[in-house]
């Protein structure tokens, strides 16, 4: 098998493995049509639970955040070609989530529980509107150089890969990370809060939290005083919420 048509290969298979834990994810979260959820029947106490969650949830942010930093991209580069960089990077960011979700352990006691059908249904449609936010917000840059396919099929061709220009559509003239706010809604949305559940959804926000601010470092880095001006126009996460502030201040000024 010819480089070209292993490289391919390769981000097909990684890219047909995200989707697929991306599909687990949602059922996991739904407490729906998978093996273990996150609200399976909890096999540990309470404290060892804790502990187990916390440790893989460190895992995932650690495989995470540290292999997408340009830092560890150019080191990365030295071993495996760099038109598989993002397919490698994609393929152990899904073995990281699915050790997170294979090893959670399922902390028992309710936060909230709705119990109105249509408010129910709802949520569930807030829910899988997060889903949908997160993969137009992924198609709306270019969803195939996000998961590496875009790069192998430019090597396939024995054409350079071209990094992508600044753009704003849709989503991202009201915030710059919608990406985010999606997986905010689905951690979040949900009409049966647990215990775990919280824990799930509050230690994947602080990560986003934290993530997002070495994420705008790096953009900073990469397009310059374009995204600085962006930064000062669009909110981060809270569509209006720079226009808000701004109003406060003129009425407090006032």
């Amino acid at each position: 098998m010819s480089s070209r048509i292993f490289a391919v290969c390769f981000g097909v298979f990684s890219y047909l493995v995200f989707f697929a834990s991306f599909v687990y994810t949602v059922g996991f979260l739904a407490d729906f049509g998978v093996p273990r959820t996150v609200d399976s029947a909890p096999t540990s106490g309470p404290w060892a639970a804790l502990a187990v969650n916390l440790a893989l949830l460190g895992v995932f942010a650690i495989q995470h955040s540290v292999m997408a930093r340009p830092g560890f991209k150019r080191w990365w580069t030295r071993i495996i070609p760099e038109h598989l960089e993002r397919s490698t990077y994609v393929l152990l960011s899904v073995a990281a989530v699915a050790l997170l979700l294979w090893g959670w352990q399922p902390i028992s006691g309710s936060v909230w529980h709705v119990e109105n059908p249509s408010l129910r249904g709802v949520l569930w449609a807030g829910y899988l509107a997060g889903y949908a936010t997160i993969f137009l917000s992924t198609v709306l840059l270019n969803h195939f150089d996000l998961f590496g396919l875009r790069q192998v099929w430019l090597h396939a061709q024995g054409k350079e890969y071209t990094h992508l220009p600044f753009k704003t559509p849709l989503f991202y003239k009201s915030v710059r990370h919608p990406l985010y706010v999606g997986w905010l809604m689905a951690f979040w949305i949900t009409p049966d809060m647990s215990v775990g559940h919280l824990l799930f959804a509050g230690a994947c926000t602080a990560y986003i939290l934290v993530a997002l601010v070495f994420e705008e470092r790096d953009l900073v880095e990469h397009f310059g005083d374009t995204y600085r001006q962006y930064r000062r126009d669009v909110p981060a996460l809270v569509p209006g919420a720079r226009r808000r502030r701004a109003e406060v201040a003129a009425t407090v000024q006032g």
